[in-house]
């Protein structure tokens, strides 16, 4: 599946030394071939933290990838536990046609057309 981005929401004003402060991203097709794709340095985020998927050589070409491992390197103020509130990923856009075993033709119906 092709992925385009990695939402994080964190917030350091509540959890203080429960936020990660160095996040790796590594994917893969199995659990053994996992590599690293992104290393991210956060200064005390409050939010939603966006980060990038594709190779940094290759910016518009999205990670292909069948398992994602969100791996917390190092907490603010060296706490043990960690708090991520939520996580997203996005992914590349496919044709909505065929995905949707029904056709949207009326604006109710097309409302809720989007899988979430």
């Amino acid at each position: 599946m092709p992925l385009l981005e990695m939402h994080m929401h964190v917030d350091f004003k509540l959890d203080e030394s429960y936020t990660p402060s160095r996040v790796s991203v590594r994917a893969g097709h199995t659990y053994q071939d996992l590599k690293e794709v992104r290393v991210v340095e956060l200064e005390e985020p409050s939010g939603w933290v966006v980060i990038p998927l594709t190779a940094e050589a290759t910016p518009h070409e999205p990670l292909r990838a069948f398992y994602v491992q969100l791996a917390v390197l190092a907490n603010h103020q060296n706490g043990r536990d960690t708090h991520i509130r939520q996580v997203k990923i996005f992914s590349a856009r496919t044709d909505s046609h065929r995905a949707l075993p029904c056709s949207i033709s009326t604006q109710p119906m097309a409302l809720y057309s989007a899988v979430r």
